[in-house]
C-alpha cells in the first residue's frame, strides 16, 4: 500500500512540474483592424463584468442615427485599477466612441477610445 502511494505521488509529482501552463485567450480577429469608425451616442448599459466590460449605447448622429451598438473593453479588475467602477458610465450618458467593427457587419465594436460624459477620454488600460 504504501508503495503504491509513493509511486502514485511521484507520478502526479512529475506531472504537475513538466506540465505548461494553459494558457488561452481570444484576440481581436473577428473585427476588421483595418478599420476605425466613430460614433456620437448615448449609454444605455453597462456591464462590468467578466470577461469582458460591455457598454451599451444608442447612436444619435450621422448614418448610423437611432442605431443599438455595443462595444467590449478589457476585463473589469483591469479597468479597475485605471480608475473605473460599475459607476464610469451610466443610462443616459453622452459618450463618444471608437473602435474597430465586427467583420460580420453586426453592430459590435472592439473599443479603442471612449470619451466620458465630461468630454475627456477615459483610460482604457492600467498603464
Amino acid at each position: 500500500m504504501k508503495r503504491t502511494c509513493v509511486f502514485i505521488a511521484g507520478v502526479v509529482l512529475a506531472l504537475a512540474s513538466s506540465s505548461q501552463p494553459l494558457v488561452g485567450h481570444h484576440g481581436g480577429a473577428a473585427y476588421d483592424q483595418t478599420k476605425s469608425v466613430t460614433f456620437e451616442g448615448t449609454v444605455t448599459e453597462m456591464q462590468f463584468a467578466n470577461p469582458h466590460v460591455l457598454v451599451y449605447w444608442d447612436v444619435k448622429d450621422g448614418e448610423a442615427a437611432g442605431q443599438k451598438w455595443s462595444g467590449w473593453l478589457t476585463a473589469p479588475n483591469k479597468l479597475s485599477r485605471a480608475g473605473w467602477n460599475r459607476k464610469t458610465l451610466n443610462p443616459g450618458d453622452k459618450i463618444v466612441v471608437t473602435g474597430t467593427p465586427h467583420k460580420d457587419g453586426s453592430h459590435v465594436l472592439q473599443i479603442r477610445k471612449l470619451v466620458g460624459p465630461d468630454g475627456n477620454a477615459l483610460p482604457l488600460s492600467e498603464n
